[in-house]
């Protein structure tokens, strides 16, 4: 059938080869490696003329499959899927970064992105720039020969900024960057990155697609929008791989030396994951705008963050780019650092945790958390807040986290 729906589409993803048993759920390959039946075709598949799986750190057949739904549903050229949303990250940078090279940014980002960026690949010669990404004359100023790409994060965690992303895109593309976002705030169902002039999209797994946080996990998609044929470290495969450049040095070289492969078991829970996605984000999207407009009516509550609220300065932007219902994480300010904590060990239903989109909702106070090895300073930059509490909605009735949330305040 043509033309069916993004949730069949998703749901019936053929397999690369048919089960010999006809199952209906991709088996998990829990192997390390894998027997050819000669020496010639073990010397084809290690030196990847054949598309054989030689060893489950490179490739996986239940890894793969995981990879062939992402692509198949978003339209990418390449899918690699990692361990983690931070692996996924870092994976990136390694493939397109070199030393000398800069990487144009928003200091308004999760914190250990952020310590990815200004510190750990400092040391390899990559420097970052952090700049306003919602003053385009400001980005336009930082890019220069040596950017290896624009990164940002689509809505910021916590901050809950979003930028005008086509007009980023246009900016990047005029000076030969790469526009590279972390969509993980907003699935592939409710956001098409190519769309908006996304080159290479990175997800953390762990989050909508895990199905309730049952796996750690992430992807980089690879839309073959960009032509690599100047970069310093992808002109060669730009050569001989065209528009797949990006893909082929990752899956031939960056993630093979580096390890960071998705494991069979993580891949097998988060294809299941995949085929409910949608419909818990539409629950829980819903359930975190309408959170938001009754937290607005709580004297306690200084401030209420949502980008879907029609009083956000972001709100016009968000649902142009997001729709009505932007994700399912909000924040919201108290009076203090030690009303904050109070608050939280006053919950009763909503879990003091860390995670973002599990099926249970989540409270943590950022600045003493993940950014709790921060100087002041860094935090006031970073414009993290130690009055604010960030909210992970879950699959809960609206009623009862209000409730909750009402009695916490008490």
């Amino acid at each position: 059938m043509k033309n069916i729906s993004f949730e069949a589409q998703l749901l019936h993803t053929p397999f690369d080869k048919e089960d010999a048993y006809r199952a209906l759920s991709m088996p998990v390959y829990q192997t390390a490696a894998y027997e050819f039946e000669t020496a010639e075709a073990m010397e084809e598949a290690f030196c990847g003329r054949t598309p054989d799986h030689a060893y489950s750190r490179i490739t996986n057949p239940t890894v793969q499959y995981f990879e062939d739904r992402i692509r198949h549903i978003t339209g990418a050229t390449g899918v690699t899927a990692l361990n983690s949303g931070m692996a996924a990250v870092t994976n990136t940078f390694m493939n397109i970064a070199w030393s000398g090279a800069n990487v144009v940014t928003s200091p308004h980002l999760f914190g250990n992105t952020f310590s990815l960026l200004k510190s750990t690949l400092a040391a390899f010669g990559v420097e970052a720039r952090f700049c306003d990404l919602t003053n385009l004359e400001e980005v336009k100023a930082q890019i220069d020969e040596n950017t290896c790409a624009v990164f940002l994060e689509i809505i910021t965690n916590p901050q809950l900024e979003v930028v005008d992303l086509k007009a980023i895109s246009a900016v990047a593309a005029a000076a030969g960057a790469p526009l590279i976002a972390d969509t993980t705030i907003i699935p592939f169902s409710a956001f098409k990155a190519k769309d908006f002039g996304i080159d290479i999209e990175i997800v953390s797994t762990t989050k909508y697609i895990s199905g309730g946080a049952t796996s750690i996990g992430g992807v980089i998609v690879d839309y073959g929008t960009f032509d690599w044929s100047d970069s310093p470290v992808l002109k060669n495969w730009a050569g001989s791989a065209g528009t797949y450049a990006f893909t082929a040095r990752m899956r031939k070289e960056v993630h093979r030396n580096i390890g960071a492969y998705m494991t069979p078991q993580v891949a097998y829970m988060q294809t299941l994951g995949l085929e409910t996605m949608q419909l818990r984000f539409e629950r829980q999207a819903a359930t975190c705008l309408a959170l938001a407009e009754r937290l607005q009516t709580l004297d306690p509550i200084v401030a209420v963050n949502y980008t879907g609220l029609k009083d956000n300065p972001f709100y016009e932007l968000s649902c142009a780019q997001f729709g009505p219902c932007p994700g399912a994480m909000l924040t919201f300010d108290l009076a203090s650092r030690e009303a904050c904590f109070a608050f939280m060990n006053r919950l009763q239903l909503i879990r003091r945790a860390t995670n973002l989109f599990d099926t249970k909702s989540l409270a943590i106070h950022p600045a003493s958390t993940i950014y709790g090895n921060f100087t002041k300073e860094q935090r006031q930059a970073m414009d993290v807040s130690l009055c604010t509490i960030r909210l992970s909605v879950g699959l809960e009735a609206v009623e009862d986290l209000f409730n909750d949330i009402t009695q916490a305040l008490s």
